[in-house]
């Protein structure tokens, strides 16, 4: 699965590992995550996120 990075911060959501602090199980594609869900470490919204290449 691909990973995402947030361009407001940097964090990069990774889906092997989820986002257990936002209720994303590991195993989660980034596709698959809520549209109201944010950035856990700045609070950008997810459209502020693009695939690392």
């Amino acid at each position: 699965m691909k990973k995402y990075v947030c361009k407001v911060c940097g964090y990069v959501y990774d889906p092997a590992k989820g986002d257990p602090d936002g209720n994303i199980a590991p195993g989660t594609a980034f596709e698959s995550i809520p549209d109201t869900w944010v950035c856990p470490s700045c609070g950008a919204p997810k459209d502020q996120f693009e695939e690392v290449k």
